[in-house]
Order: structure tokens, then sequence, then C-alpha cells
């Protein structure tokens, strides 16, 4: 009878792809009509995102000048929308570095210029983006996180086990990954987004013209890997056929590194736990709303980044050292803040005690960096790579930049980072604590001498970084959801689950809150505020004594052969807990 009931289960699951991928093909085509007749967002300009009104030369690659602003280039044209803004008075609120420290004022960690608010100031509203869509959102959030504790309460008492062979478990997994990214694609062009698919799309038709030229000819300072994506996309969208679509264009790397991220996930752990547990995994990522409020409803990138942070440490326990070195060192040619997950590669080198993997490692990363920059270094200065991280690493001298976190929960979202807090000033307490927070991490990882810890200690490094470093945005957290995930496949401590669920409910807060309730920019000290960073902390002390529990042998690291499927089944729930 339960293989029956699985059979029709796997059929239902079926037909939910189906529907999926036609609603994805109705939705694209009625967008392509409402776009030719120049009714969408898009055509139209929206002063919630859309690219019609042009404030700026997309042919130069040049951003968008704002309202208020004059259109002669400066340096400080290389900012995004929401980075040239004026900090509001204090305790108002400010503004957020939508685009993870890009620009270079060319007064090193000075104030953002002038202008209007993040999404456009008083001219466009001074709106963050249309809320059309965030009582739906807020409201899926409520039903997927009251599931997701639900489904987690039910398998640990061990009830329902799915009894499917492996062509039923492939369906399964494909079904559910596939009708989150249809989904995806589907409402992505009706969802105006953040402003910042502005500054991509000016990239994209830049690169588009001249990969080479890009940052001769253009004035962005962001990092060069991702300009090879908004390359392709550029030249896709110059297709007349596609250019309607130009903002799914954009969206779509995102979108497939939300489902690609899952299908690694799943692949991390269906060595070692349960189908129950594996497909636990896989929904809990693919329908997080803090996962899709990125890549679908903003239009940040930080998924493909947490996609080549999540590869690079799968690769990392494979014991391919070199190939996990050019996925690192491919994360910080991304964004800057690829460095904060460089130390567990350093780690895992400590622990291996070898003078090979240094070589093959030093190699990998000097060809990787090769390899991605040469096409952009003709005709530059031969020091241009590193003026630009300096220029972005300096950009932003803040405590915080609306990542709720312990300085925005000190009431420092904002605050100038030379401001003196105790005995030190906010940027001195960052560095102090990113120090303490690698040390710590490198002393658990020493202690508990096993690969199968590296996950952890990335989710130590990105979690602690955040939450007691200065100058957080607040989507630099994202890759938390993902990597408590990863570390509960190699680990499999259910606490680890917990934790996933945990930070990707902060996660979505600050995000929400940003996006949808803050004026010019910026994230006043509230109630969404105060919760999420007492969270955050909250969450950091619970990690730590995860971490301490493995260091010290209280919670041994398992050591037990992949589990070969389809025998899933027969493996009890409830080993997890023990």
């Amino acid at each position: 009878m339960s293989l029956l009931k699985n059979h029709k289960t796997s059929a239902a699951l079926l037909l939910i792809l189906l529907l999926s991928i036609g609603t994805c093909v109705y939705s694209l085509w009625s967008y392509g009509n409402t776009s030719a007749a120049g009714t969408s967002s898009w055509q139209q300009g929206s002063p919630q995102g859309g690219f019609g009104q042009q404030r700026g030369s997309f042919a130069t690659g040049k951003e968008n000048v704002h309202e208020g602003q004059s259109s002669t280039p400066s340096s400080d044209n290389r900012r995004s929308t929401a980075e040239r803004q004026q900090p509001p008075a204090a305790n108002s609120g400010t503004i957020d570095g939508s685009l993870d420290h890009i620009g270079n004022t060319g007064s090193g960690r000075g104030m953002p210029g002038q202008g209007g608010g993040r999404f456009g100031g008083p001219a466009m509203g001074g709106s963050s983006t249309s809320s059309k869509y965030a009582v739906p959102l807020a409201g899926y959030a409520v039903l997927f996180f009251g599931a997701a504790a639900a489904a987690l309460y039910l398998t640990r008492r061990g009830r329902g086990t799915l009894q499917l062979q492996e062509r039923e478990q492939r369906i399964w997994v494909w079904s559910i990954l596939g009708t989150g990214l249809f989904l995806r694609i589907a409402a992505a062009p009706w969802i105006p987004g953040h402003m910042d698919l502005n500054l991509f799309k000016s990239w994209a038709t830049s690169a588009a013209k001249s990969l080479p030229g890009f940052y001769l000819n253009g004035s962005s300072d962001y990092p060069p890997f991702y300009v090879y994506i908004l390359y392709v996309t550029g030249k896709l969208a110059a297709n007349p056929a596609l250019s309607p679509y130009y903002s799914l264009l954009l969206k779509l790397p995102s979108m497939a590194a939300d489902a690609a991220t899952a299908y690694l996930l799943y692949r991390a752990a269906r060595k070692f736990v349960s189908f129950e547990i594996i497909l636990l995994i896989a929904a809990l990522y693919i329908g997080n709303p803090a996962i899709f409020i990125n890549s679908t409803f903003w239009g940040q990138v930080d998924s493909f980044f947490t996609l080549l942070v999540v590869g690079s440490l799968m690769l990392l326990y494979s014991k391919k050292i070199g190939w996990a070195t050019v996925l690192l060192t491919v994360s910080v040619l991304m964004k800057p803040q690829g460095i904060i997950y460089l130390p567990v590669l350093f780690f895992e080198l400590v622990r291996m005690r070898q003078v090979k993997p240094w070589l093959i490692a030093a190699g990998s990363a000097i060809l990787t960096v090769l390899v991605v920059i040469i096409p952009f270094s003709l005709g530059q200065d031969p020091s241009w790579l590193l003026k630009l991280y300096t220029g972005t690493v300096n950009e932003y001298p803040y405590a915080s930049v609306n990542a709720y976190n312990l300085f925005a929960l000190l009431g420092a979202n904002y605050t100038k980072d030379t401001v003196t807090l105790f005995l030190f000033d906010y940027h001195t307490w960052g560095m102090a604590f990113i120090v303490a927070i690698t040390l710590f991490s490198w002393w658990m990882y020493a202690k508990c001498g096993n690969v199968r810890f590296a996950a952890a200690a990335a989710l130590i490094q990105i979690a602690g970084v955040f939450t007691f470093s200065t100058s957080m945005h607040e989507r630099y957290l994202f890759p938390a959801a993902a990597l408590a995930l990863l570390a509960f496949a190699y680990l499999q401590d259910r606490r680890l689950l917990w934790l996933s669920i945990g930070f990707s409910l902060t996660i979505f807060m600050n995000t929400y809150d940003i996006l949808y309730h803050s004026s010019f920019g910026g994230g006043s000290y509230s109630i969404t505020l105060f919760v999420t960073s007492i969270l955050n902390i909250l969450l950091c002390g619970w990690l730590a004594k995860i971490a301490w529990d493995y260091a010290k042998g209280k919670k041994p690291i398992p050591d037990m052969p992949a589990i070969q499927h389809p025998q899933l089944h027969d493996k009890p729930l409830h080993i997890l807990d023990k």
C-alpha cells in the first residue's frame, strides 16, 4: 500500500513539475506580449525599479546619473544608485551599499556622495522597491518557516519512511528542484527588482560592446569575474527577440545557481544520510524565501557567489585541492568577501602537513587570477587590480551598512567606524573580531583534525564576521543558509539543520526589511533590527557551542561509509540523533 502511495506521489510531483513548466512558458509569452505593447514596468520606466528612464550612458558602461546630480562623469559615477547617497541624520536610518562596496570616490574611506534616496529618493517616491509582492512574500515566509520546523520535528520522531526505488528518488528530487527553478523564471520578469539591476544592465551592455575595454572605457570597479557573466547576458539581450527579457536574463544566472546549489547539497548529503533528510535539505534550500528574495526579487548575485563557495568546499572534502583553490580564487575575483573563506583552505593545507598541496594551491590560484584578469589587463597599469580592490575595500567606513548585527544593535548603523566605542573605534573592534573569529575557527579545525569540519569552519567564518565585524552589508550573511546544510551533510548533527533555518530567518528578515521598509535605502532602528540582531548573536553563540562540542570530543566527527542508494529507506531516521 505504501509503495502504491509513493508511486502516486511521484506522479503528482511530475505533474506539478509539468505545470510549473507550463506556467513558466505562459508567463514569458504573456510578458513578451505586454512588453511589445509598451505597458510593462520595464518599458514604462517604473519608479519601482524599471529601466525605462535611463539616467546615464549604458553604451559607455558608465553608471546612471541620479536625479539631482550632474551628468558629467566623475569618480563618483562608478558607484551604484544605492551607494551615492547622503546618510540621513543620526538615528534616522541610513543607506545600503547595495553592490558590495562598488566604486571608489577617490577619497578613500569617505562618505557617500550627495544624491537622492537609495531607490530614487524624493524624486522617485523614496520607497525601496515596489511593495506589490511584499505581503504575499511575507505570508509565504511564515508558511515556509513553520513547515520547515514541523518537518524537522517529524523527522526527529522517525515518522514517515519513504520506500522508494532509485528511479523514483531521482523523480522526487528533480521535480522539487525543477519546480523551484521554473517558478522563479515565471515570476522574475514581473518583479521589478532593486535598482541594482540598472547598473548590471549598464555593465552587461558595456561588456558586450567590448569585453577587453570594459574597465578602460567605463568606470566600473566591480571585480572582474562576474563581468564575463554580464558579457554573455549583454550579448543575449542584444538579440531583438530577447531584449524585452533583459531583467530576466540578468536574474537568470543567480536563479539557476539557486537550483545548482540545492543539487550540490543533495549530492553532498546523499552519501551519508537517509533519503527523507536529503529531500528535506533540497526543499529547505530551493523553497527558502531567504534564497529567492535575493535572486528573484532583489536581482542580486549572492546565489552565484554561494555556489562557488559550496562547490569549493565539496572539492576540498574530495581532496581536490587544485580545483577547490580555483573556485575559492574565483569567488574572491567575484566579490571581495570571498576572502572570508580563504582561511578554511589554509586550515586544511596546514592539517595535511605536506608541501605538494601548498604548491598545487599556489599554482592554481596564480593561474586562475591570470586567466580571469588578462583579457582586462591590456593597456592597463600593472597594478590596476590591486587599486580596484583597495578602493573597494576602503569604500565604506561604517560600523554597519544595514547589516543587522552587534553594531547595528548598538545603534551604529551607518555610524563612521572612526567613532570610539569604549576604548577603541569601531574599525579597530571590527578588525579584532575578525582576527579572534579566524583564530577560533582555526583552533576548532585543528582540534577536530578532519576535513569534514571545513564547511562548519566556513560557517563560523561568515556568521562570526558578519555578526561582529564592521562594514557589513545586509546580504553578506547569505551563504550561511547553504553552509549550515553542507556542514550538516558532513557532520550529521541535527543542530546544524536548525541553524540553517535560524540563519535563513535572519537573512530573510534583514533583506526584506531593507528591500521593502527602508527609507532612502537605510534601515532605521526598529523592532525588526533589534530582534534580527539579537537572533544573529544567539545563533553565533549556538554555532560556537556546536564547534566546541566537536573540538572537545563531546560530539565525535562521524566516520561512516557512504550509504548505498536506493536502500536508504532501511536507515532509521533517528540515527542522526545518536
